[in-house]
């Protein structure tokens, strides 16, 4: 249910401040520390960003697709490590139960997830098994009124914080393809679940991931989601469009900090007895950035209204997914350029951004799955 626009007005408000006066002093210590500060997660959790797509009946805020790029666009000017934790809370950890689980699962996962009561991650890559996802391994044998799953997952995200995940297996181990893979909701204390250490990554460090390894975990039948084995890869499927959105909006959000940073540089710093930002070339750089984030907002804007209009936005969330993704990354690059030798200083924030936006263009479909989703849909629809 769409908010009223002095509400929507009221909690974009609220997001700024916290974002100004809260997260973005805090990027230094989740730098250092690699984890967000407990305090801070207490009062993501009071502000209801657990729950920002969770429907209001079942305990989140119950935003639109439009309303959420919105506060996705603020949320994203703080490090993506803020981000990174409520992604899979608002995204498939509860989108999947959303539209295809049982009244039981939704009764009792989606207030705890809404609430952060419990952290999700989301259980897809593997060793071998990226880009490719329909080719996953990992197994989960019928024993009586269970499944035992066996295998590993990689890259993922919160792994080492979550209390709940979303596990896709291969239930049919003589069905290739998508069509014999379940998507499992396992608690983390369940025997037979462990999570390896956090990764060593480029960037975005507060934002967790580590392998997850299950041997011999048994988990009631009543675990898939929905109900109905074989469903899980259709399930996740429905619910990319608004991850790669929301995603697309943190991009923007990214790309509104550097240019923020990088303009306000370009005014304090001065070379032959004026400041950069008189030089055309660095106004050019200043110029180009705009452009490009003016490009992404729209973009997404406009996706987002069409997707709460009903329409199917496969094709515009990939356009979006592809376009912001890069679009950051130049900017970026752009930031760090117009800082000179600063930027390459970890003492600003360009630096770190430059490292963290990388990402951004790999995982929720890497930019080169984006470019086959958009063509496949321009070919099916010629």
């Amino acid at each position: 249910m769409a908010l009223d626009s002095e509400t929507l007005a009221q909690l974009i408000g609220t997001m700024q401040r916290f974002v100004e006066e809260r997260l973005i002093p805090a990027e230094p210590r989740v730098e250092a520390e690699n984890a967000i500060p407990p305090e801070i997660v207490e009062e993501m959790r009071h502000l209801g960003l657990f729950g920002m797509s969770i429907p209001q009946e079942h305990g989140g805020l119950g935003l639109t697709m439009t309303e959420e790029v919105e506060i996705a666009f603020v949320l994203g000017r703080a490090a993506p490590a803020f981000r990174s934790l409520i992604g899979t809370n608002n995204g498939i950890g509860s989108q999947g139960i959303v539209i295809d689980g049982t009244p039981e699962q939704k009764a009792h996962w989606l207030p705890r997830l809404a609430s952060g009561e419990m952290i999700s991650s989301f259980a897809l890559t593997e060793p071998d098994a990226g880009s490719d996802a329909a080719s996953i391994s990992l197994s989960a044998r019928r024993d009586g009124d269970d499944y035992v799953l066996n295998g590993t997952k990689r890259f993922i995200t919160n792994a080492p914080v979550a209390s709940l995940f979303t596990v896709m297996a291969r239930t049919e181990p003589d069905v290739k393809g998508a069509k014999g893979i379940s998507a499992f909701l396992v608690e983390a204390d369940t025997p037979g679940l462990t999570v390896g250490k956090p990764d060593r990554k480029m960037g975005q460090r507060g934002a967790l991931t580590a392998d997850v390894f299950f041997e011999d975990c048994r988990v009631p039948a009543s675990a898939i989601i929905g109900g109905v084995p074989g469903r899980g890869f259709a399930t996740a499927m429905k619910v990319l469009d608004r991850g790669r959105l929301h995603i697309s909006a943190i991009c923007a959000g990214a790309a509104t900090r550097l240019l923020d940073d990088a303009l306000a540089f370009a005014l304090e710093r001065k070379q032959f007895d004026q400041p950069i930002a008189e030089f055309q070339l660095i106004q050019a750089m200043l110029a180009d950035s705009r452009t490009e984030l003016y490009a992404g907002q729209s973009m997404v804007r406009d996706a987002a209204r069409r997707r709460d209009g009903g329409e199917s936005v496969s094709l515009e969330a990939s356009c979006c997914k592809l376009f912001c993704s890069e679009m950051v990354g130049r900017v970026a690059d752009r930031a760090v350029q117009i800082h000179g030798g600063a930027g390459y200083m970890a003492d600003y924030a360009v630096e770190r951004f430059y490292r963290d936006v990388r990402l951004f263009r790999i995982y929720e479909g890497t930019s080169q799955i984006q470019q086959l989703v958009i063509a496949r849909n321009m070919i099916a629809g010629a």
